[in-house]
């Protein structure tokens, strides 16, 4: 913990500067961390964490709970192995330091004065927490980690240039100048979301003969066969992605969905905090099924689809269609009671299992769902009251027929 003077001229506070150390390699003798490989390789995990926080007038001492929050987020990153990187975030949905304070989450990104060094058993990057409040932290989970940090470098009492924590700022940075939120909107737009997959409550189930969904008539079907040859499939139109672009949809399972949304909770009874995430190692084949090796998991087509989610997942619905499918990327929702998952793919993504001809595909029991490019805009279009639903009376049902696909946001306690 260091005292730190600030630079007035540009607008920077006095504030306290608390610095980690224990992730990286401090022994290089293999007592906490594997052995590296030199000092090409990250040292231990590859980063320690930094906070500027701040410095209050009547303070002669530095607070201790951003060590305490750092002790936290160890615990996690050591059970979980999941290292935190520039541009994540961490929803902790709770003050930081147990005030009531508005800024209960976390950002993370490269601290303003240390830069990676190389030690002699690797290199170590060092990594800042930056506290935000409830509206910030959705920005970044609607664009990107990197684009809010700079809205925040532009604010002096949001943080400015070495992005200070104010544990005492009562406005958002939106509610500071409201022309930020149209620059959110623009990014994503324009540049589409980071975010590719969120975990929560979903299901998925192909509608039977009795089902009030699968009133789809065998013209309709022949119809829609008929539409799928005359398109072909068009491979060689499509946009070809890199081999690990093709691979994201996998890997964000392999990755439980939170390689941009770390959501790390703290417990309000003071106990250890507990993270239900697992470890970036962990492989598709275990998350997908405890039934035994991938290939052994039936993959099949199915004719129509209805797809059940309760409201919160129900309002990322509008961000995954412009945010993600618009700009020929995936968007998964796995569900948090079970190995279901439900992943939404553009015509751009080569590795789906889903295709033009067979545009719902299952393997086990992970459902992809392809949508063209002239059904996206339609579906945007009915789905994007989803993006204001306080209000909502569920169940709500939305329909489309024609696309044999039919999509039900349940109340959020269902």
């Amino acid at each position: 913990m260091y005292s730190n003077p600030g630079d007035p001229a540009r607008q920077i506070p006095p504030h306290w500067h608390y610095i980690s150390f224990g992730f990286s390699d401090l022994h290089g003798d293999g007592r906490v961390h594997d052995l590296g490989s030199g000092t090409d390789g990250p040292s231990g995990f590859g980063f320690e964490l930094t906070m500027r926080l701040k410095r209050e007038p009547e303070e002669t001492n530095p607070p201790t709970w951003p060590a305490a929050l750092m002790q936290a987020l160890a615990r996690y990153v050591f059970q979980s192995e999941n290292v935190l990187c520039s541009g994540d975030h961490v929803s902790w949905h709770t003050p930081l330091d147990g005030s009531e304070s508005r800024i209960q989450h976390m950002l993370m990104t490269e601290d303003a004065q240390l830069h990676p060094i190389t030690t002699p058993f690797g290199i170590v990057n060092f990594i800042q927490i930056v506290g935000v409040c409830s509206e910030e932290l959705k920005a970044a989970q609607h664009w990107n980690g990197p684009g809010v940090i700079e809205l925040l470098r532009s604010k002096p009492s949001a943080g400015g240039a070495w992005l200070v924590t104010d544990m005492r700022r009562g406005e958002t940075i939106f509610e500071l100048d409201p022309h930020l939120q149209e620059r959110v909107e623009q990014g994503i737009e324009q540049e589409g979301s980071n975010l590719s997959g969120v975990s929560s409550r979903c299901m998925w189930e192909e509608p039977g003969d009795n089902d009030n969904h699968s009133t789809y008539s065998d013209e309709d079907k022949e119809n829609n066969r008929s539409e799928a040859e005359r398109k072909g499939s068009k491979d060689s139109d499509r946009r070809e992605l890199s081999e690990i672009e093709s691979e994201q949809i996998k890997a964000t399972l392999k990755k439980g969905l939170s390689s941009t949304r770390l959501n790390v909770q703290s417990r309000e009874d003071g106990s250890e905090n507990e993270h239900q995430h697992q470890s970036r190692k962990e492989s598709f084949d275990s998350t997908t099924s405890s039934e035994g090796p991938t290939e052994l998991i039936r993959t099949r087509t199915l004719e129509s689809v209805h797809l059940k989610f309760n409201l919160e997942a129900g309002s990322l619905l509008p961000l995954a269609l412009r945010g993600r499918l618009k700009h020929g990327r995936h968007f998964t929702f796995k569900s948090v009671l079970n190995d279901v998952a439900v992943t939404l793919v553009s015509p751009s993504v080569v590795g789906s299992i889903a295709d033009e001809e067979h545009p719902f595909a299952a393997h086990g029991t992970w459902l992809q769902v392809l949508i063209q490019d002239d059904f996206l805009e339609e579906m945007s279009e009915d789905l994007e009251e989803l993006a204001r639903c306080d209000e909502m009376m569920c169940p709500k049902t939305y329909s489309w027929p024609e696309r044999r696909l039919c999509i039900t946001i349940l109340a959020n306690e269902n």
